[in-house]
């Protein structure tokens, strides 16, 4: 991950931004969990009905690695010149066409987009959903065992799909796994599985 010298004006923008931001609607089906999800159109249309006024922009592009991986960076932008540009997660297409790796660019973009915003791309299939439970859950501290079980997932993520654990890590918005709370790194691992099944 690259960044100015200074994010300052940047990360009080990106917490005004996330203030207001309006979460977009899931209207799209996942077959793997039979849920909804936001496709990569309403994930753009969130970010860029608040994110000008705030002096926020971003772009992306695809790229290969050696391997002929492909990979989406993305680059988040202020006004005032900061920026911090996101390394690529590398993977292979599912299917070795056009079809395929436009496929894999899309679902690259809408999950980078979504974690650098905080756009809620996913619909919430944990046991509170599932029996309408609406109570606030309390925030637990991460315990050493939940430590090891997300990373392992991380570093099995990055093995089975040629990436590398950093770039992972930031890609889920993570810098210390130790930082976290129990309800964060059990939706960071919901977030792996997902990534699976729907590249």
């Amino acid at each position: 991950m690259n960044k100015s010298e200074s994010i300052v004006e940047l990360s009080k923008a990106m917490a005004n931004f996330q203030a207001e931001v309006k979460q977009p609607l899931k209207d799209k089906n996942n077959p793997f969990f039979k849920s909804k999800y936001v496709p990569l159109e309403s994930v753009v249309e969130s970010i860029t009905e608040s994110a000008p006024k705030h002096g926020l922009s971003f772009t992306q592009w695809a790229q290969n690695d050696a391997q002929g991986r492909i990979g989406v960076a993305t680059l988040l932008m202020h006004s005032s010149g900061e920026y911090i540009e996101y390394d690529p997660v590398f993977m292979n297409a599912d299917k070795n066409t056009a079809q395929g790796a436009g496929a894999l660019i899309t679902y690259l973009k809408r999950y980078s987009l979504s974690a650098i915003f905080g756009i809620t791309s996913d619909e919430d299939d944990d046991g509170n959903a599932a029996s309408g439970n609406k109570q606030q859950v309390k925030q637990t501290p991460i315990s050493q065992e939940k430590v090891g079980e997300l990373k392992t997932a991380v570093i099995s993520f990055a093995k089975d799909y040629g990436a590398d654990e950093k770039s992972v890590l930031e890609n889920l918005n993570i810098r210390d796994y130790t930082k976290l709370t129990m309800q964060a790194a059990d939706e960071a691992i919901k977030t792996l599985n997902n990534w699976r099944n729907q590249s």
